[in-house]
């Protein structure tokens, strides 16, 4: 007899996996699971994400709800900040790319993780608060062993480890980065987050935490005050639905561009049968390339400039408006984000997708916590128009897309991924993989994955190079093969149902991603 599962976690930690796997053993739903593995992405995978960071989360109850909960981080009330404002570039180096952040107290917008957290509890939850806390503060009071894709994104951020003292007291104590082997320590972050789970969202938004963030911007350049805090609140939306071969996908709505890029992706794949392919082939890539380059070209076409219009992804997805680049598609084909995710299916059917990020982080540190700010008034990938150039008081676009399948009404698939701009082609892929080939969620995540973007075609090792040449009318010498895989390719951690009914996952090794199931007992 097969063994069912209580459920499944895929998270881009070991510590973080089993964080969520112990709720899961200890009688919570998907909805608890997914909340203490977040709580434990904080301490484990602090240079993805932050209690003072936004997010996503996606979730379908066994009842049948389906609801997008929105706590990404808003913009602040006002542009008048200390003068001059904190706000200067560094850059990451890829290996392969450079990458520009800013950084800074100019940098930061006002969090929305710790409200987002506390509002799908109270909403979904089944355990205490308390419970959902203690594998994250345990996990900053012991401990992490530093591996090779932390080492990596240590040394991928070193500019902003570095920046200050408070920063180098985490990421250097012994005056050089940390490195494989290392263990780090939290213990004023295990601190904070016990006194968090006890004085709740006041603790974080009327409370120290926002004023000691609230008096630098003051003091140093920042924009934030205590008004952002107080008038920060989470939001339910109805999740962007749409069919792809016969099976209903969820993903995040506007004023979010990037589930609607991935359905619109969806749409044009829709208008050929994969499945006639084999995967990785010059056709299917072929297929793969035009799929992205159309997606970017309509993204111009007036797109980002309505993300807050009423409707825009009804009209942008309409057969009226996609026909145009339905028919390029068919006459075509026919001839390090720093941004983690969570997937948890249980055994009841509820299921939760749920993608946080602090961007780079802001280098700002409140004092006494370990906790670090976000910096996504200076991520590019967020500010298309240009720094400063933003709306007060409004949601940030993301292109964060935690994502849901569903067959026949149950949740089949919850998958989700970081890596900004890579994020909706990464999805994208693993998808068409699972659904157009049929390949295992193991086997669709660890395939090698492609991404177009300015002019520019991405390719992972993999891929025939030879028979690549042949795609499309760009010359070879205009693309960028990666030497190795890498997590400038997102890292989409993923459950599934199967057809016996047993739970099973993926998580992305590209960026340190692990799985854990829990038998039914």
């Amino acid at each position: 007899m097969t063994e069912t599962c209580q459920g499944t976690i895929a998270a881009g930690h070991p510590k973080v996996a089993e964080a969520g796997a112990s709720i899961l053993a200890a009688g919570g739903n998907a909805f608890d699971s997914a909340i203490a593995a977040v709580f434990a992405s904080f301490v484990a995978e602090p240079t993805l994400t932050s209690v003072a960071g936004g997010g996503f989360l996606l979730a379908h109850t066994a009842q049948g709800e389906d609801v997008l909960f929105d706590f990404f981080t808003q913009t602040p009330c006002s542009k008048v900040g200390a003068n001059p404002i904190d706000f200067y570039p560094v850059n990451a180096n890829f290996g392969d790319t450079v990458q520009e952040f800013h950084i800074g107290l100019g940098s930061m917008a006002t969090p929305g993780n710790f409200a987002g957290l506390l509002h799908v509890h109270q909403r979904l939850g089944r355990l205490p608060l308390k419970i959902l806390v203690e594998p994250a503060i345990a996990l900053a009071e012991t401990g992490v062993i530093v591996d090779d894709f932390r080492a990596y994104s240590f040394i991928l951020l070193e500019p902003i480890l570095m920046a200050n003292a408070a920063t180098r007291d985490i990421y250097a104590p012994g005056g050089d980065l940390l490195k494989v082997g290392d263990r780090f320590c939290l213990p004023a972050m295990a601190e904070a987050l016990a006194n968090l789970a006890q004085s709740g969202i006041d603790g974080f938004y009327r409370g120290d935490f926002a004023h000691h963030i609230v008096q630098a911007c003051a003091a140093q350049g920042g924009y934030l005050t205590q008004a952002d805090f107080d008038q920060y609140q989470v939001i339910e939306r109805s999740p962007l639905r749409l069919n792809y071969r016969g099976n209903t996908l969820l993903t995040n709505p506007p004023p979010s561009s990037g589930g609607t890029l991935i359905a619109f992706a969806l749409s044009l794949l829709s208008q050929n049968d994969l499945s006639q392919f084999t995967p990785g082939s010059v056709d299917h890539l072929r297929t793969l390339v035009e799929a992205m380059r159309l997606t970017n070209v309509a993204r111009r076409d007036g797109f980002d400039a309505n993300l807050y219009q009423e409707n825009v992804a009804d009209f942008f997805l309409s057969p009226d408006h996609a026909a145009p680049y339905w028919h390029d598609f068919k006459q075509q084909v026919n001839k390090w984000g720093s941004t983690t995710h969570v997937s948890v299916i249980d055994s009841d059917g509820n299921a939760a997708s749920v993608t946080t990020s602090n961007g780079e982080g802001s280098s700002y540190v409140i004092p006494g916590t370990q906790i670090m700010v976000n910096n996504m008034l200076g991520e590019e990938d967020l500010n298309p128009h240009g720094f400063h150039q933003w709306r007060t008081n409004q949601r940030i676009s993301s292109m964060m897309a935690p994502t849901l399948v569903l067959k026949n009404g149950q949740a089949q698939i919850a998958l989700g991924s970081g890596g900004a701009n890579r994020i909706r082609t990464a999805i994208l892929q693993v998808i068409s993989n699972v659904v157009d080939f049929h390949l295992p969620i193991a086997e669709a995540v660890v395939a090698p994955r492609i991404h177009w973007e300015r002019e520019t075609f991405n390719l992972e090792p993999g891929f025939d190079r030879e028979a690549i040449g042949e795609i499309g009318d760009w010359p070879v010498n205009d693309w960028l093969w990666w030497s190795q895989p890498n997590m400038f390719f997102g890292g989409v951690h993923a459950v599934t149902v199967n057809d016996d009914g047993t739970i099973t996952g993926a998580g992305d090794f590209r960026r340190g991603g692990h799985h854990l199931s829990i038998p039914q007992t």
